[in-house]
């Protein structure tokens, strides 16, 4: 889930991108560039002139085609039906949002909208859940939620809930019974399984459950990092097998001591390849669109931040205070063109890096969403 305190401070920073020149990699204007779990922070600028502005001019040159948006609450228990209204009215804004930016925006209903918005350089969003929480004790309420255009669903995030436990739960339980009633609607009403954050056993299972190619939408590679929200290398044979996505974060989770930087990026993509194929691996950021502006006021606020997450578990104490959650040296708008750049350098061929800038995700949208 994009972190609210380092997010606040999207707007404003350099949106460098290419547009009118040559992209950094020659075939990314022609790709399918898809953020597993990414956004924009529009909603929280929704009476800033300037930062809108600064938002949209780092979405005409981020150039990615669509990004998975985060619409739901999570992260904590939710009592009545407080998840369910706040969801609704979230999906409200967000339409909102969409109909006043035709230009930089489309909502991604079908697998057609995605090619819609490679050619008409528009950022697709596509509506997502990071937990369950918002369908209460309903199941029927997924038909519902698709009606209103969501398109990927997560079982959980860190904590229990009533779908499985999620990775910050010591017990480790798998899906419950009503947990495999959610996969299965999921899988009927055609939206996409998200395991993302779940225990070990809660994605094992959701992997397991699903009749449709799942995603893990943002994770790392536990072997590289053994940590509890990476995924080990059985998960992702489990994955792969069932012709699902797994998407590399960006976040400090891609290494046990410092600051991951590009390279680990780079690292925990081509384990992944080695362990599932270059067919089941994305990006998933876990991040907006913009560039993250690195001022005075950033820095205070993120150390506060990440003690905060410190002491609730997110991070492992012993890190360094100043952990960031996004790349420093893809702090860029352009981030997936540069990374494809990087990735070509490192002998990786086109046709596998369009597979992991989006078109992997592409493909199991359409075979998701028929």
């Amino acid at each position: 889930m994009l972190s609210l305190a380092p997010g606040a401070a999207f707007a404003g920073g350099p949106a460098r991108g290419r547009a009118g020149s040559a992209p950094a990699w020659p075939l990314y204007r022609d790709t399918i560039a898809i953020d597993g779990a990414g956004g924009t922070g529009l909603l929280w600028f929704e009476d800033d002139a300037a930062a809108t502005a600064a938002e949209l001019d780092a979405i005409r040159a981020s150039g990615l085609t669509a990004a998975v948006l985060t619409i739901a609450p999570s992260g904590r228990f939710w009592l009545d039906d407080a998840a369910f209204e706040k969801t609704r009215a979230t999906l409200a804004k967000w339409d909102a949002i969409v109909a006043r930016h035709p230009a930089h925006l489309l909502a991604v209903r079908t697998a057609a909208d995605l090619e819609r918005a490679r050619r008409e350089r528009r950022l697709g969003l596509i509506y997502t859940f990071q937990g369950t929480e918002s369908l209460g004790e309903d199941a029927d309420r997924i038909a519902l939620f698709r009606g209103l255009g969501v398109r990927v669903i997560q079982l959980t995030h860190n904590r229990r809930n009533l779908v499985g436990d999620g990775c910050m739960e010591p017990g480790n339980a798998g899906l419950s019974n009503f947990g495999r009633e959610v996969v299965a609607r999921l899988n009927a009403e055609k939206i996409v399984v998200d395991v993302a954050h779940g225990s070990a056993r809660t994605m094992a299972e959701g992997i397991a459950a699903s009749t449709a190619p799942p995603l893990i939408s943002h994770t790392g590679c536990r072997a590289l990092a053994d940590l509890p929200r990476n995924t080990d290398d059985a998960t992702l044979r489990a994955l792969a097998e069932k012709g699902g996505v797994a998407g590399i974060i960006f976040w400090p989770y891609l290494r046990t001591d410092t600051q991951p930087m590009a390279e680990d990026v780079i690292r925990h993509i081509e384990h992944a390849i080695d362990v599932c194929g270059e067919d089941h691996v994305g990006i998933g950021t876990d991040a907006g669109v913009a560039p993250v502006a690195r001022t005075p006021e950033f820095e205070k606020d993120n150390r506060e931040w990440v003690a905060g997450a410190v002491e609730d578990g997110v991070f492992e104490r012993g890190r360094p205070p100043d952990l960031y959650t996004f790349i420093p040296d893809l702090n860029t708008a352009d981030r997936f063109d540069t990374l494809a750049m990087l990735l070509s350098k490192r002998g990786h061929s086109d046709a596998r890096i369009d597979k992991i800038l989006g078109g992997n995700f592409a493909r199991v949208m359409r075979d998701v969403w028929g």
